[in-house]
């Protein structure tokens, strides 16, 4: 079949007929291996934020995966891996494979058909498979890179009707620091998920159960499982059982600390993408010049 560049698409998605639907469950999607879920996020990442290379080709998605910024855990993936790990998508109709942009074949993604998501929850979902789990806080600003977000009430009702659609699930309770997830995940990989953060929540509260402070206002903090990155632009360092003074004002010089930290961190993430995404155009003019 033409796409509207005059493109031949090659693929085994989204050709599925819809008349199937009746006959199965209403969703496409199902669970992927951390590779699949690696080469979907960056395929949807490039197609967002260097369209001007997209459709991406095999070592062009190999060196996305594998850069360092923007990617939690950070992989070390060969070509073959990667292309094993198209052809899966392929066959599950989430990716397709393009001919007629020179002699290198290159691939596309069909996340929003085979989700059934917009634009915007593209990107959270991109987010989520790129970095894994993270706080409402953290998910916003790192999807502003892609599609803007103005505030937390807004990514909350993008995470409402990616809840309803079953793609993302809450890790922690609602509320500050809440942390969510994408339902990609294979199963035993998110049960294990489950796990980290349910021992998590068990033992901060166990430990913050000294009735320091009132009841109507309980001690709170971000629960992450001790494998996962620092909280970023934190709103506040929760305090657990402490009525010193100055145990408050160091608590208070720290969050403002962390708080410019985060905003640190996120400017080298964005002069590193800006950096990679100057090489991946480089390397392309190289290959289309025979350079």
């Amino acid at each position: 079949m033409s796409g509207a560049s005059g493109e031949i698409i090659n693929s085994a998605a989204p050709a599925h007929g819809r008349s199937e639907a009746s006959a199965k469950p209403p969703q496409r999607w199902q669970p992927i291996g951390p590779v699949e879920r690696r080469v979907l996020g960056v395929l949807v990442e490039k197609a967002k934020t260097t369209p001007d290379v997209y459709p991406l080709s095999l070592n062009a998605i190999t060196t996305g995966a594998n850069q360092k910024s923007n990617r939690d855990p950070i992989m070390q993936l060969e070509p073959e891996d990667v292309e094993a790990a198209l052809e899966r998508l392929r066959t599950l109709g989430a990716v397709g494979l393009v001919e007629g942009y020179g002699r290198v074949p290159k691939y596309r993604h069909y996340l929003y058909e085979w989700l059934g998501v917009d634009k915007v929850e593209a990107a959270v979902m991109a987010e989520l498979l790129l970095r894994g789990p993270q706080t409402e806080g953290q998910l916003r600003a790192h999807t502003c890179r892609m599609e803007p977000i103005p505030d937390l009430p807004t990514l909350r009702q993008i995470l409402a009707s990616l809840k309803s659609k079953g793609l993302v699930v809450s890790l922690t309770p609602e509320g500050r620091g809440h942390v969510v997830a994408h339902a990609l995940y294979l199963p035993e990989e998110m049960a294990r998920l489950q796990t980290q953060y349910q021992r998590a929540a068990q033992t901060i509260w166990s430990e913050s159960s000294e009735p320091s402070l009132p009841a109507s206002e309980p001690a709170q903090r971000s629960i992450l499982p001790a494998s996962c990155p620092v909280p970023e632009a934190q709103p506040a360092l929760n305090s657990f059982s402490s009525s010193s003074s100055q145990t408050v004002s160091l608590q208070a010089q720290l969050a403002d600390l962390r708080q410019e930290l985060a905003q640190l961190r996120q400017q080298m993430e964005l002069l590193a993408q800006k950096s990679q995404q100057h090489e991946e155009v480089l390397e392309w003019l190289r290959k289309e010049l025979g350079v």
